[in-house]
């Protein structure tokens, strides 16, 4: 098994592996998620006709899952071109999540969500930098 060889890496890779987990539970158990998430949870038969909130729970814990393996593919073939496209898109993501809750669009637990994606974004972006600036050390030597 390859493990990610950068700091940047690693930091893909975590949240890679975030993502394929909460993918899983959500396709396995949506429930959970759900909950997890602040949503009430209404049991099959309570459910309004066209209601279609498990059909969404599938959908997007498989993309979830795809994300994961994307992004711990990505981390173990160091592809640094991608890293950086991720700090944009999760920053992207952050105020995306956040205009949802400050719209009560979605519920304030998406708060949580939003901090994730900051702090990803963040710590690649540093981790990122740091490498780059030891690169551009090692070469003036």
């Amino acid at each position: 098994m390859k493990l990610p060889r950068s700091m940047s890496g690693w930091t893909v890779a975590a949240f890679g592996a975030t993502a394929l987990v909460m993918g899983v539970i959500g396709l396995v158990q949506p429930d959970i998620l759900l909950t997890s998430l602040g949503f009430e949870v209404v049991p099959a038969a309570d459910r309004a006709p066209g209601d279609h909130t498990r059909t969404f729970m599938a959908a997007s814990s498989m993309a979830s899952f795809n994300m994961g393996v994307y992004y711990l593919l990505a981390a173990v073939t160091d592809w640094r071109p991608f890293f950086r496209f991720t700090v944009v898109f999760r920053l992207v993501t952050t105020v995306v999540f956040t205009v949802l809750v400050l719209t009560d669009v979605a519920p304030a637990r998406f708060v949580g969500v939003a901090l994730w994606e900051a702090v990803g974004a963040a710590a690649t972006g540093v981790a990122l930098l740091v490498e780059r600036r030891r690169a551009t050390a090692a070469v003036r030597r």
